[in-house]
């Protein structure tokens, strides 16, 4: 595979080199694959258990289990006020 680099790509990877935490460009791509897989799986997670949230939401809303918005506002306005008032006591 042939993969052509931008010029600051390329001027990462020599950075990265000479920090002496990799030997050569193929320790720092594979290491910044290795990141990106990391990064994409925990995305699919997040993803997986804000869809679960949402169906959950959905079926409370249609059970009727729900708060009035005016309500919500209210509790989130207090819980700021006190916050405000004794920051470490949140």
């Amino acid at each position: 595979m042939y993969i052509q680099l931008k010029p600051e790509h390329e001027q990462f990877i020599q950075a990265q080199m000479a920090t002496g935490r990799y030997e050569n460009a193929d320790d720092v791509i594979a290491k910044a694959l290795k990141l990106l897989e990391e990064w994409e799986k925990g995305y699919q997670e997040w993803e997986e258990e804000t869809r679960q949230k949402i169906a959950i939401g959905l079926a409370q809303i249609e059970r009727g289990e729900v708060v009035d918005g005016e309500v919500v506002m209210a509790r989130l306005t207090e819980k700021i006020r006190k916050a405000r008032e004794n920051p470490l006591k949140i």
